[in-house]
């Protein structure tokens, strides 16, 4: 076969090639328009011709891409050119691109299958329904190479490539020559010779870098609880605190029992003393400093006197306090009681004997924190 190949056309679509970044894996469909010359077989007896193809196709991976393109040329006969001899197809053709950083120009190398199809006119004169038309189709093979460039939102293509397509000549049964001529042989096959330059351009929106997701902020001091007691660490002023204590709104364990000592009373008697309203005082301060602790109000007696009678004497010393302390702004639904012990639960035990019997510090009022 004698081949003559176009280097001019491929060198000036290389003449296109600009410095800028390397091509990012771009996955976008994108559509491809490519014009070109098609070198033909010399054994077709037909001059070489322009083409066009279109495609569509895609980037797989960063170095790989396939496109389905659809093709078509119409070269004239070499003896009689009012002659129609027109050839299309289509091809799926995968492309290996070589990708380096840094080089927006690259080159790539190309393989693909098609089916190619061929309407031919030949002349049979003088028979009179000549010129007759003859449309053969067969597979075709397509091996080449080129570089592909961005261009920024098109990317351009210089490709030069061989196509062989598997098709018998069957022009020298419809010559009235005998025998037919040599140069219509029946040849099984045609490898023809393509060089185009094309735009590859991108569908849709570029894609975009994706966003990284915001650190998850850092927790406060008032996010944490270290030591588990319900009370955060910037409100914590007792970060030690342990299990199972009464923990006040500041983080520091409340004592079961709010100290009354010295809210004592006299020998037999339920009312307040000056000295034990200042104590009191002091126990309302607390309660209101912890708003969410609920107290028991307690009454106790010393040793002295019959059971029923320290009871009620109990209950009343207790009415006394629990009184004092709803009246000084503690509200009720806080207090559990007034709850009188009597002198079931006596701090000091004397005999009960007048006057051994008379201990005063048996003779209280208690608040036992209940939560």
């Amino acid at each position: 076969m004698n081949k003559k190949l176009l280097c001019a056309a491929l060198l000036g679509g290389l003449g296109l090639a600009q410095a800028a970044n390397a091509q990012d894996f771009d996955d976008r469909w994108y559509i491809t328009g490519a014009a070109g010359f098609n070198l033909q077989d010399s054994d077709r007896e037909t001059r070489n011709a322009p083409f066009v193809s279109l495609g569509l196709g895609k980037f797989i991976t960063p170095n790989w891409s396939i496109d389905g393109e659809l093709n078509y040329q119409n070269p004239n006969w070499d003896e009689n050119q009012n002659l129609n001899w027109s050839q299309y197809g289509i091809s799926f053709d995968a492309r290996r691109h070589f990708i380096q950083e840094g080089r927006n120009w690259n080159p790539y190398l190309l393989m693909g299958l098609g089916y190619q199809r061929e309407e031919i006119e030949t002349d049979n004169f003088p028979n009179p329904d000549s010129p007759f038309e003859e449309e053969e189709g067969a597979a075709a093979l397509k091996l080449g190479g080129g570089i592909q460039g961005d261009m920024g939102r098109v990317k351009m293509r210089a490709e030069l490539a061989y196509r062989a397509v598997a098709i018998d000549d069957t022009r020298a049964q419809l010559l009235n020559d005998d025998p037919p001529p040599e140069r219509n042989d029946g040849e099984d096959w045609f490898g023809d010779v393509l060089a185009s330059v094309g735009v590859v351009i991108p569908l849709g929106p570029e894609p975009t870098a994706p966003v990284a997701p915001a650190p998850a902020p850092q927790p406060s001091c008032a996010d944490l609880d270290d030591d588990g007691d319900g009370v955060n660490n910037c409100d914590d002023k007792c970060p030690g605190s342990q299990a199972g204590q009464t923990i006040g709104p500041d983080g520091c364990p409340v004592p079961v029992t709010i100290d009354l000592k010295g809210v004592n009373f006299d020998f037999d008697k339920s009312t307040l003393r000056p000295d034990a309203v200042a104590i009191l005082s002091e126990a309302t301060e607390i309660l209101r400093r912890y708003p969410e602790l609920r107290v028991e109000v307690a009454g106790h007696t010393d040793l002295c006197g019959s059971d029923a009678y320290n009871q009620k004497l109990s209950e009343r010393r207790a009415t006394a306090v629990y009184d004092y302390l709803t009246s000084n702004g503690i509200d009720a639904s806080r207090l559990t009681g007034p709850i009188g012990f009597g002198e079931s639960r006596p701090l000091e035990s004397t005999p009960q004997t007048l006057p051994g019997c008379k201990s005063e510090v048996n003779r209280r009022t208690e608040l036992n924190v209940q939560n």
